[in-house]
């Protein structure tokens, strides 16, 4: 009898290296250690009221039926409204699809979009679930290798030196994950210049918009609201992560096929948090998540001089996000030891570089201001009592 064997594809999807020291740290965590956690992407704030109270309403209701595949008529259109009122830009609803977080979304555009051996172009650092959905669908994903010289993003010039035959698309995000940075308007429309006349799909990811300090808040539709993929989420700046939550822009042309696909893959969205979502949009809600961005705009601004201050390089200030990509060449070319040290002698755990690419991986690390500056500053005082000299 024989054994069953993996697809071969999973051998190139990997699971995240900082869920080991995450799994060491709920231990200690259960053991009595106190632990300040700097690794998950995930904010303490807990999710704004109104949009717990109407989901609990919903709940009440019996609003528990499954909707349609691209979701409740009445979310699309708030989105839409929201596109409308914040940044001037009309969405039709109908291109708004609403999937079961972003990585539902980013399932739906890759599946719509790849055939076997379509490449497509995206940054070195970057989000490694970006890579691995590619793969998912047979794919290649190129991550191209992108420094502070840049602010880890791709150039108009990236576009013209990597673009081959079997380019299918050019993947971004702004703000970015890991390294927080921000793409104006201009600059998405210089590659959006690049990437349209070679017949390319230009795909954005946009799930930490909301979350700018400083620059303003934009989005890629502003540059052609017709032909331009966006992926969006309910987890970040709405605070909702773990009811699963995220939508596309998708151009007209390719409506009908996502949702033909989101049928087959998941069939829609989970119904009791699509509700939830439409208070999301009220002025209440709103201004409990302003209040939450002035809170981690402080956390940032006490966090990056500080970094600075114990031996981290941090070249491209971030902007948006909340995240700190910081260079750790100062204590050695092994960033993911450096993690699992830092976590046995201080208790603070934060996320190597190599979760997140190849490119000068093993001297860099990513620290989530996801925690009051009272944390902060007790974890900035542990390392700096125990980082190498």
């Amino acid at each position: 009898m024989k054994h069953s064997i993996a697809a071969e594809r999973m051998r190139d999807i990997q699971s995240f290296h900082v869920m080991a020291l995450l799994a060491e740290a709920r231990q200690r965590e259960a053991a009595g250690q106190d632990i300040i956690h700097m690794e998950v992407g995930e904010p303490d704030f807990p999710t704004p009221p109104p949009i717990v109270e109407a989901g609990v309403k919903a709940l009440q209701a019996g609003k528990t039926k499954y909707t349609a595949a691209c979701g409740l008529p009445a979310l699309r259109e708030a989105i839409a409204d929201y596109y409308a009122r914040r940044f001037g830009v009309n969405i039709s609803p109908q291109r708004i699809m609403i999937t079961p977080g972003a990585s539902g979304a980013l399932q739906l555009v890759l599946g719509a979009l790849l055939n076997p051996g379509d490449e497509v172009l995206m940054t070195d650092p970057g989000y490694p679930c970006n890579r691995h959905f590619v793969r998912l669908f047979e794919g290649i994903a190129t991550g191209l290798p992108v420094g502070a010289e840049t602010a880890y993003q791709l150039t108009p010039e990236h576009i013209q030196h990597y673009w081959r035959k079997s380019t299918r698309a050019v993947m971004l995000a702004t703000p970015a994950n890991p390294t927080g940075t921000v793409l104006s308007v201009a600059q998405l429309a210089a590659l959006y210049a690049e990437v349209q006349p070679r017949g390319g799909q230009f795909i954005v990811d946009e799930i930490y918009q909301g979350l700018t300090y400083g620059i303003p808040d934009v989005t890629a539709l502003a540059v052609d609201a017709d032909n331009i993929w966006v992926i969006n989420s309910f987890s970040k700046y709405f605070g909702m992560t773990g009811w699963r939550l995220g939508w596309v822009v998708a151009p007209e042309w390719a409506v009908a096929t996502l949702d033909r696909l989101a049928q087959n893959i998941f069939l829609a969205a989970s119904t009791p948090a699509q509700y939830a979502a439409l208070a999301a949009f009220t002025p209440e809600a709103l201004a409990v998540m302003e209040t939450q961005r002035q809170a981690l705009q402080r956390r940032r601004d006490f966090l990056l001089p500080a970094l600075r201050t114990l031996g981290f390089s941090v070249r491209a200030e971030p902007q948006g996000a909340f995240y700190i990509y910081a260079g750790s060449e100062r204590f050695g070319d092994d960033a993911q030891r450096l993690c699992a040290a830092m976590l046995d002698k201080t208790g603070v755990v934060f996320t190597p570089g190599i979760d997140f690419g190849s490119n000068q991986a093993t001297t860099h690390v990513r620290f989530a201001y996801t925690t009051s500056v009272a944390r902060l500053e007790q974890a900035v005082e542990r390392l700096a009592h125990s980082l190498p000299s």
